[in-house]
């Protein structure tokens, strides 16, 4: 299933337009914080999530929390294991830069030849 189709059955929102800003939103938010440049399939479910978390959040952008009919509500920033998994995949800087291999390289053997 497609993020788009997650994020409609998730929600019950019929706006693809607006779910689709949502995720792009959130896969931006992932690549600066990871420090990439392009998305690895690792990183999907993150995104998925907290574009979830941003459609739910709608409407109460900017508040830290909401007392009303007896109810109290706090809005925190997204859940820990969000992070947990978006540490894993934060690429370290080296002087001020950051390496991303360009692709998956398969089979990677070096071939050493011995001289007597």
């Amino acid at each position: 299933m497609d993020d788009l189709r997650w994020m409609s059955k998730m929600t019950g929102e019929r706006d693809d337009e607006l779910l689709s800003l949502l995720l792009s939103d959130a896969q931006e938010t992932v690549l600066s914080y990871t420090g990439r440049a392009s998305m690895i399939p690792e990183l999907k479910k993150p995104v998925r999530d907290l574009a979830l978390i941003a459609y739910n959040r709608m409407g109460t952008e900017g508040e830290a929390s909401r007392n009303g009919g007896g109810e109290s509500y706090s809005f925190n920033d997204a859940p820990r294991q969000i992070y947990d998994v978006l540490d894993r995949y934060r690429l370290a800087r080296i002087g001020g830069r950051t390496y991303e291999a360009k692709e998956k390289q398969a089979g990677n053997v070096s071939s050493q030849s011995s001289h007597t």
